[in-house]
């Protein structure tokens, strides 16, 4: 062996270390992080085969760190006649917002746009969320018998210096199960500077964590996160994560809109879980105009 080999070998061998230490670490602090108050003997559920979409590297990536990037998923007329549908719904938003001497959501009028519920307002949107790329995906990494749970718009405004707090999807309105789906879609290049997705990757294997209020919204991880990755995506693009991944978004530092529709899947029979004072809300997943099946039984729901 050669000096320089050997130099090599003790090199792997300390990050190996250096992996393994700054690991351990990492996973206790995840492990001692306070949880939801409704978050009792989690199990995280590893998706294996056989798939229909994804690949093993994929489902390896996903039950390890929360999340994966699926690029090219729509071509750019899908995703232009999706806008078209998307972009009068958020003028609209937006301009009630104006209108408000306070802020009425966690949406702002000039900084972040937030409009829920989109396929019971376009036939075209409704169409989108039985795309076959979800109808297989969800299959894989939910089951045979799937629904949307949410749908919404979310455009980042230019020149918003604020980053959206790290929270976790399951963290808004506790889901059981609480190991469900988010689908962030790209509907424009999305990258550190115009703010794409962060993610805390492993950090979804405990379950749901407490959140606390802001007025930027919930907040699981105050502060910086060593841990994060950035996840860019070109239009077209998907990330898809667990509806337990810690996830935020970065500051738009362009002149342009960040633009990106969510859809949420969960598996049939899901059901929120809510409190009124002291009584316990159990909702089922169900609403008909806007938490349809896409899978029955493993086959394509009717539309």
């Amino acid at each position: 062996m050669t000096l320089s080999s050997a130099v090599d070998c003790q090199s792997r061998q300390l990050l190996i270390l250096y992996q393994f230490v700054i690991g351990h670490w990492y996973v206790e602090r995840i492990e001692q992080m306070k949880k939801h108050e409704l978050n009792h003997g989690f199990n995280w559920q590893d998706r294996n085969g056989p798939f229909r979409l994804i690949n093993e590297e994929q489902a390896q990536q996903y039950n390890r760190d929360g999340f994966v990037v699926f690029e090219g998923v729509f071509d750019d007329n899908t995703i232009d006649t999706l806008v078209a549908e998307l972009d009068p719904i958020e003028e609209v938003a937006t301009e009630y917002l104006r209108r408000q001497e306070d802020n009425v959501s966690i949406s702002r009028a000039d900084e972040i746009i937030f409009a829920a519920h989109l396929v019971t307002r376009s036939e075209k949107v409704r169409a989108f969320t039985h795309s076959r790329f979800f109808l297989d995906l969800t299959y894989d990494l939910l089951g045979s018998d799937v629904r949307l749970y949410w749908d919404q718009l979310v455009y980042k405004k230019p020149g918003n210096p604020e980053n959206f707090p790290w929270h976790q999807d399951n963290g808004y309105t506790f889901i059981e199960p609480q190991q469900y789906l988010t689908c962030w879609v790209a509907l424009c290049d999305a990258n550190e500077e115009n703010g794409c997705p962060w993610v805390v990757p492993g950090a979804h294997r405990v379950g749901t964590y407490e959140h606390q209020w802001t007025k930027l919204g919930f907040d699981c991880m105050p502060g910086e996160q060593e841990q994060r990755m950035s996840a860019p995506v070109r239009k077209g693009g998907v990330v898809v994560f667990s509806s337990l991944t810690p996830h935020m978004t970065g500051p738009n530092l362009t002149d342009q809109i960040r633009k990106s529709y969510i859809v949420q899947f969960a598996p049939d029979g899901a059901s929120t879980i809510t409190f009124k004072g002291s009584e316990r809300i159990v909702v089922p997943c169900t609403a008909p105009e806007r938490q349809y099946s896409i899978l029955v039984d493993g086959k394509a729901a009717d539309t």
